[in-house]
């Protein structure tokens, strides 16, 4: 079994090492010990889709073991870890890139409004809407009760892709209290931006 230390390394380091374990020859079984819960999503989400079975479990303060064994050949996969999407078998590919849980400057509470309409207004472009990608304060967004929370609840049941920073929600304290979403890394997210025909950032 392949055994990789990853811990103290920062997002996104760890995927990216697990990354090139598979590129030279992939092991039939793997660990990766990590030293944070994100860490921890991002890794077995990684090798997941690389078709291992895997178990992930915390084993002390600061350890979680992540285990993957060989079960099969992964399901349509891109370079660091992405997954095809039906979004880009149709054509047009938009992502939206949200850092701030509120819309504009000025006032907050106004602001909050605004990021709720925002959201609730994305269903408008169809089937050309692929990913959202929240950061730094974006990820509250996937947290707090409200309006923002449920129209990115029902984007994601219509099939978008919703990711979820986890350098962020760890920096916030907010790892348990996602409520919707893929915890995601800063590869994933560079893939994500590079793979989308249009970007778009309130």
């Amino acid at each position: 079994m392949e055994v990789l230390d990853c811990r103290g390394l920062a997002c996104p380091e760890p995927v990216m090492r697990c990354r090139n374990l598979m590129k030279d020859a992939p092991a039939e079984a793997v660990c990766v010990l990590v030293d944070n819960a994100a860490a921890c999503e991002n890794v077995s989400r990684f090798l997941e889709k690389k078709g291992y079975a895997v178990t992930a479990a915390q084993e002390g303060e600061s350890l979680w073991k992540v285990s993957g064994v060989a079960s099969g050949a992964a399901s349509g996969t891109l370079e660091g870890g992405e997954e095809k999407s039906s979004a880009s078998a149709q054509g047009t590919k938009t992502a939206v890139l949200i850092t701030t849980e509120h819309l504009g400057t000025g006032d907050d509470e106004l602001g909050e409004k605004l990021m709720g309409n925002f959201l609730a207004t994305l269903s408008d472009l169809g089937e050309s809407l692929w990913r959202i990608i929240l950061l730094n304060g974006g990820v509250k967004l996937a947290v707090k009760p409200g309006k923002s929370l449920d129209s990115l609840k029902a984007l994601e049941k219509a099939g978008v892709s919703v990711l979820v920073c986890g350098t962020c929600l760890s920096f916030y304290g907010l790892m348990e209290a996602k409520q919707v979403g893929q915890t995601t890394n800063m590869l994933d997210v560079i893939t994500s931006l590079g793979l989308a025909d249009k970007v778009i950032r309130p």
